[in-house]
């Protein structure tokens, strides 16, 4: 990826930043957060996330993951992360698009951390439209109760990496940590490829 340094990175993971977790403050309890890129409309982030989803850059996934996992791989508070899980799509998205956009990322997170990668935790029971073109209220209204838990035993007791595309309000990511909750004794991180 030769356009690094035009990228916004936000060195959360390195700085000890609690950005991430301010967006989720008072909402969900995390461990740690950190989004590789800070967002912004039309800007080189939003066009390489949308070549990713859009445009079948499946390889995007794939390079970010690598970028961020070869980071986190260096960081105490990311090494002992046991389990990636993706925020998953609904089946008919799924079906639509031909790939979840978060599961290349995820797995070379999980494989720079020598942790499992399990995508048959989390379920999206709601096909929601895209969330791109809406407003942040809407987005939080939308992600309502949108999500549900299967293998419960398979991650308790387990320190889980949440892994996403983009956080904005956070709550898909609130919902997805509300349901992990049921399982017990689980810590919960986050980690996107960007930031609102």
């Amino acid at each position: 990826m030769d356009c690094r340094h035009d990228l916004p990175v936000t060195n959360f993971h390195f700085d000890d930043s609690d950005d991430v977790a301010k967006v989720l403050y008072g909402r969900a309890k995390i461990e740690d957060g950190t989004a590789l890129f800070r967002f912004e409309k039309k800007g080189n982030v939003q066009q390489l996330i949308h070549n990713l989803k859009y445009r079948d850059h499946e390889n995007i996934g794939f390079l970010l993951g690598n970028w961020l996992g070869g980071e986190l791989k260096t960081i105490k508070n990311y090494k002992t992360i046991d389990i990636v899980i993706p925020v998953p799509l609904h089946k008919k998205k799924l079906k639509t698009r031909g790939f979840n956009q978060v599961a290349k990322f995820g797995q070379q997170i999980a494989e720079a951390l020598n942790a499992d990668y399990m995508d048959d935790v989390l379920l999206k029971l709601t096909n929601t439209k895209t969330q791109s073109k809406k407003g942040r209220l809407a987005r939080w209204i939308n992600s309502e109760e949108l999500f549900a838990i299967q293998n419960i035993p398979s991650i308790e007791n387990k320190h889980i990496l949440l892994v996403d595309d983009i956080i904005t309000t956070g709550a898909t990511l609130e919902a997805c940590i509300s349901v992990l909750n049921e399982a017990k004794n689980i810590k919960i991180s986050i980690a996107t490829m960007a930031i609102a």
